[in-house]
């Protein structure tokens, strides 16, 4: 019991982005894309979704045929608090992009939190895309 406190009090929480781009305007297209995130975030950091405090998923305003939260449901994650949103629409963005902010709940510092950007999303952020090709592996 007081090992569990221990660890419960250095606990903090910590924010991870990400972002991916989806195929297309489609259902099937958005669900993928998102699952695949996920997937590549949890593997980058040795995560476990019992330690999210909640998911935050935006999308282009050109996406809209489903809600990225569904994916998350998909794979399991029914107690994560999740919510949705659209991007501001920015002249020039990169279209068909997904964006997520997990808020997890580790002792891991902000310095070892691997962000992942895939499918064309590395040039949002180049210096995270770098930094997770590196410890995960998974940049395409």
């Amino acid at each position: 019991m007081e090992a569990e406190k221990q660890k419960a009090s250095q606990l903090v929480c910590r924010g991870i982005r990400g972002a991916t781009t989806a195929p297309g305007n489609d259902r099937e297209s958005i669900l993928a894309a998102t699952r695949e995130l996920l997937t590549e975030i949890v593997a980058a950091n040795d995560l476990h979704p019992e330690d999210l405090t909640s998911i935050l998923f935006t999308m282009s305003p050109d996406l809209n045929a489903e809600y990225p939260a569904l994916a998350a449901r998909q794979l399991g994650w029914v107690e994560v608090p999740l919510l949705c949103a659209q991007e501001i629409d920015k002249p020039g963005a990169l279209p068909h992009t997904i964006r997520v902010l997990l808020h997890w709940n580790t002792p891991a510092a902000q310095s070892e939190i691997a962000h992942v950007y895939i499918n064309g999303a590395e040039v949002l952020r180049p210096d995270h895309a770098a930094k997770f090709a590196i410890v995960g592996g998974g940049v395409r």
